[in-house]
């Protein structure tokens, strides 16, 4: 049993009850558009080498190493965070399989080889830097939030650094921002080939986007098939059980 601090909590993975993540809620807690990355990212069976930017807790190089006996990569910032992630990974037994790095997606990192990178994710933080006044109070949330420490240029220009040519990148993100997200990923040649719209219910606007993009790829976009959380009398749709809870 790892050594907790402060705030911080075990939690079962709701999609995976065999593994457990440490949580804090005043410093990180994954949320659903973690488990949607997760579900919706190419992910190699056999070998093959993952990096997850922004990792946060380590949710989704954890969740992934379900689907893959490649070795797995999460980038992280924030020293708290990172920390957290590695004892995550080592109280699950993934040492040998998933690798916590603390570091700057802006800045290249000695332990991350450039154009090495089968497949690429992040979960970015979402909003454009708020004026003072509209910072949260808690530093450790505005920075996942809020482009702080990186900006939505610097994410996808982290990307086309680490992923190989014919490599795939999936993003996870707000509808706001998708004419941003297909300028940058054809600037950085990282063409977008899948994208998936998220509902809350039928009949409402989309509330996040996920989209997939391949380095040096050819332009074919695919739209796929939309997918509401929610039925109509509040309760999960069958997708999204399947996708947060395994089944």
């Amino acid at each position: 049993m790892p050594e907790l601090v402060d705030d911080e909590r075990l939690d079962f993975l709701v999609s995976d009850e065999s593994m457990r993540i440490i949580q804090s809620p005043t410093i990180f807690s994954y949320s659903l558009d973690a488990l949607l990355l997760a579900d919706f990212a190419y992910v190699p069976i056999k070998k093959g080498k993952l990096l997850d930017l922004c990792t946060g807790n380590g949710i989704i190089p954890l969740l992934l190493s379900k689907r893959t006996r490649g070795n797995l990569y999460g980038l992280e910032i924030q020293e708290r965070l990172a920390n957290m992630a590695t004892r995550s990974v080592a109280m699950n037994n993934l040492s040998e399989q998933i690798n916590i790095i603390e570091g700057d997606l802006k800045q290249h990192q000695p332990k991350l080889q450039q154009s090495n990178f089968d497949v690429v994710t992040c979960n970015p933080p979402y909003f454009k830097t708020p004026n003072d006044n509209e910072k949260n109070k808690n530093e450790h949330l505005t920075i996942a939030r809020h482009e702080v420490c990186c900006s939505l240029e610097d994410v996808i220009k982290a990307c086309k650094l680490y992923v190989k040519p014919g490599g795939k990148v999936a993003l996870v993100h707000r509808p706001g921002r998708l004419v941003d997200l297909i300028t940058l990923m054809r600037e950085y040649k990282i063409e977008p080939k899948r994208l998936k719209f998220i509902y809350s219910k039928r009949g409402r606007p989309a509330i996040m986007i996920l989209i997939e993009g391949v380095r040096d790829g050819k332009a074919d976009l695919e739209i796929l098939p939309p997918l509401y959380l929610y039925n109509d009398d509040d309760t999960y749709t069958e997708e999204t059980k399947r996708i947060i809870y395994g089944f």
